[in-house]
């Protein structure tokens, strides 16, 4: 689309010049229907105004040339006309105008008009709430402009609102009236951001540039005084570059796509802020992008371009050999011609392009970045459906077609160029078929989320067929628990009904209560979102517990009532118990997990033995006849002399044990016991490597072993395991212990001579008070 300065349009449809440039890429069909348009508009329009004070025929005027440079159809130049009539077609006086509307155009435009008239209203929405000091955060802005492209069903609604508001901006600088600072933060921020993401760089840059003016007067001036001419000058300029520079390379054989852009107003305002230069430190007012068929052409290209005018010391950055983090690849140089204008040229494939306009190193990813610059890189769904608009305009460009629904018959049938990918994360995928778009579509729908507005008009996400309930856990989870009621777009509606994109919600809560169970019911569908339902069920879980707890209590109670025990400490008698605090040991007793029995055992009167202080186990070294410390095992491999043995963690075998040998690769032999599940896995894997095994003379060596010990819960309960152990003079050299629903689980791993002295171990074990079992492991 080619800039040109916005000129007075005259306030009448009766203007030849005009209709033939707004037709010019119309078939006849298409003329005849924007002329029955206009002809069935002209009587309402007249006289008429927009809500900025425009007259409705100039601004209806200004959006169609606009759309027209974009080679839209007829169906949408004409839902673009009737958006200036100042009617709401949702109103019941205005049937008679909608059901006129479908029998004249049909019910395609008059879904275009009904789409454009809901961004309308969720644009002014949005700006009453700025003006009141709301959603001012770029989260905010951001939510927005997901909101506006989601309820957008037809690419060609947000192209109607784009060329509205700028067709809005222009009228302001064409008057002169004063432009309100809402409306030109929203345009900058909302609008010139999604025209940038689609691709629309024209109509993102006269946007930016107008509101930039509108926003930061003396600023803007100041740069314009700065640059060298006007942007037609800048333009002329750069169309004498591109012309050199594509003849050059068409004699030495290079086919190259060349192309050129003047840096605008706004734009060199955000790199002289970003990087914190000066207007004389910026090298890049003129721009040139070279596209050539593969790398060798790229330094070809960059050769014949510092050949031919003079390179810029350190203005020249190699991204295709060291490619940015985000992987965007192309070369940059900047140059300076005889007459002294300086120009940056990028030089990069159709892939090394295609990527990154489409893919994750785009150009409004690392340009909105700020300071941070490529390094900032994203993708999600809804930066796949941009990138898929933005491909789907190219598309359309490129075939020469105009730009309707994505779903049309039309689309199905163009053929894609061979570079072009749909998935943005994945910039190098095979060129999509037309069966390919449609399954796209569908499995983005599956993943589509909603945007409502809160009464303030703040921007909420929430999955496709949320419900209010939904919406008021999004809120805080207390609103949720206390929802009773929901009015959307001012109207009560149930809690279980499904919302959808740019509607206002207000929740109804009560003063006090909580959910129903009916709101975990998936079949009745009153939540949507994963992280509302779990908040519904921790909310009875909690009331579970609550009960489980005041059950205990009242058993703990009579207990120590029959004890005698009224006047004890309840949190104390709880660690006596092993519990961490007195409501687990409620909860355990109302769950049968403990008996109310073994509370007589916390008032046992304490040991007057010296050990009876004992609470832990510490565990000790190896002893110097242990098989770890000497490395002697004692395992004779059969057939086999001084081989280097050594005996397996895992199972820890000891004599008599029946074991086995397995051949490793730099650690000899492991020896494990028979029955060893990671022997068995080892020997299925690679039987070729068991070797045959048995005891030898083990002297005086003692053996690591492992006992598994279950028991109930009690005071003194280590203190008897570590007499045990001292008496029978084994020494412990790994302990550990977990005490769970007042069971004790114990590990101990002692060193043993043999497997009799390991018996009696375990049968003495078994004989302390309160053991259930004690098992080798």
């Amino acid at each position: 689309m080619k800039t040109t300065e916005p000129e007075f349009i005259p306030d009448s449809f009766q203007d030849n010049a005009w209709m033939n440039a707004v037709c010019a890429c119309l078939d006849d069909a298409g003329r005849k229907m924007v002329e029955q348009a206009v002809a069935w508009c002209d009587p309402i329009l007249h006289d008429a105004s927009i809500a900025t004070g425009e007259p409705s025929i100039h601004h209806a005027k200004g959006m169609l040339q606009i759309l027209a440079l974009l080679q839209l159809d007829a169906a949408t130049l004409v839902a673009a006309l009737v958006l200036a009539i100042p009617i709401d077609l949702e109103d019941e006086s205005a049937q008679d105008q909608k059901n006129e509307l479908i029998r004249l155009f049909g019910l395609e435009t008059f879904s275009l008009i009904n789409g454009s008239r809901a961004l309308l209203r969720i644009g002014a929405i949005a700006r009453n709430a700025s003006s009141q000091g709301h959603n001012e955060s770029s989260g905010q802005r951001e939510m927005l402009r997901k909101m506006l492209l989601a309820m957008a069903s037809d690419l060609r609604i947000v192209l109607i609102r784009l060329a509205s508001r700028l067709q809005t901006l222009r009228w302001y600088a064409e008057t002169k009236n004063p432009c309100p600072i809402e409306l030109a933060e929203e345009t900058r921020d909302v609008y010139a951001s999604l025209a940038n993401r689609l691709g629309i760089w024209q109509i993102k840059w006269e946007m930016e540039d107008l509101s930039f003016r509108f926003l930061s007067p003396d600023i803007y001036k100041d740069i314009a005084r700065k640059l060298e001419g006007k942007r037609i000058q800048r333009e002329a300029r750069i169309q004498s570059l591109t012309d050199d520079i594509a003849g050059s390379l068409a004699d030495m054989g290079i086919e190259a796509d060349v192309s050129g852009r003047a840096k605008h107003i706004y734009s060199i305002y955000n790199k002289m802020r970003n990087k914190r230069l000066t207007f004389e430190q910026l090298y890049d007012l003129l721009a040139i992008r070279i596209i050539v068929a593969n790398e060798r052409d790229c330094y070809a290209t960059l050769s014949l371009l510092q050949a031919r005018w003079t390179p810029v010391m350190n203005e020249f950055d190699d991204y295709i050999a060291r490619p940015k983090p985000n992987g965007y690849r192309s070369l940059h140089t900047v140059l300076k011609t005889t007459d002294g204008h300086t120009f940056e040229a990028q030089i990069r494939t159709r892939k090394m392009h295609d990527f990154a306009e489409y893919g994750m190193a785009a150009h409004w990813r690392y340009k909105e970045a700020g300071p941070k610059g490529g390094q900032v890189s994203a993708v999600s769904m809804y930066d796949r459906q941009v990138s898929w608009m933005r491909q789907l305009l190219a598309w359309r460009k490129e075939v020469g077609l105009p730009i309707n629904d994505p779903s049309d018959s039309s689309l199905q049938a163009s053929t894609a160029p061979a570079s072009a990918s749909v998935d943005a994360a994945v910039p190098a995928a095979p060129e999509p078929k037309a069966g390919q778009l449609r399954q796209e579509r569908h499995n983005k729908k599956a993943a589509e989320r909603i945007y409502v507005l809160t009464p303030q008009a703040r921007v909420i996400e929430l999955p496709e067929g949320a419900t209010p309930v939904d919406f008021a856990y999004h809120l805080h989870t207390d609103l949720g628990h206390r929802c009773r009621g929901a009015r959307v777009d001012g109207q009560m509606v149930a809690l279980n009904t499904k919302l959808l994109n740019g509607q206002t919600v207000e929740i109804i809560a009560a003063k006090s209560g909580g959910p129903s169970r009916d709101w975990i019911n998936t079949q009745l569908g009153y939540l949507a979102s994963p992280r509302a339902r779990a908040k519904v069920r921790l909310w009875f879980n909690a009331i579970a517990l609550q009960k489980r707890i005041t059950t205990g209590q009242d058993l703990v109670e009579k207990e120590l009532a029959r004890l005698g025990k009224t006047a004890v400490n309840l949190e104390q008698l709880a660690e006596r118990l092993g519990f961490a605090n007195s409501d687990d040991l409620y909860v355990a007793v109302a769950k049968d997990e403990f008996s109310l029995r073994q509370i007589a055992t916390a008032f046992q009167e304490a040991d007057p033995d010296p050990g009876a202080g004992y609470d832990t186990i510490v565990a000790r070294e190896s002893g110097a006849q242990s098989a770890v410390k000497t490395g002697k095992s004692g395992v004779l491999v059969v057939g086999v002399d001084s081989l280097l043995t050594q005996l397996a963690r895992c199972c820890h075998p000891a004599p008599p044990d029946p074991i086995s040998g397995f051949v490793t690769r730099g650690r000899g032999v492991s020896i494990h016991r028979s029955d060893c599940p990671s022997f068995a896995v080892m020997q299925n894997k690679s039987p070729e490597r068991v070797i045959e095994v048995a005891w030898g003379d083990t002297g005086d060596t003692v053996y690591p072993v492992n006992i598994a010990i279950h028991s109930q819960d009690r005071s003194g309960l280590l203190k008897d395991l570590t007499e045990l152990f001292s008496r029978m003079k084994l020494n412990v050299v790994g302990v550990n212990t977990q005490s769970k629903a007042s069971i004790a689980h114990l590990h101990f791993t002692v060193e043993v001579r043999d497997g009799e002295q390991l018996r009696k171990a375990m049968n003495a074990i078994l004989d302390i008070p309160g053991i259930i079992s004690a098992a080798r492991c």
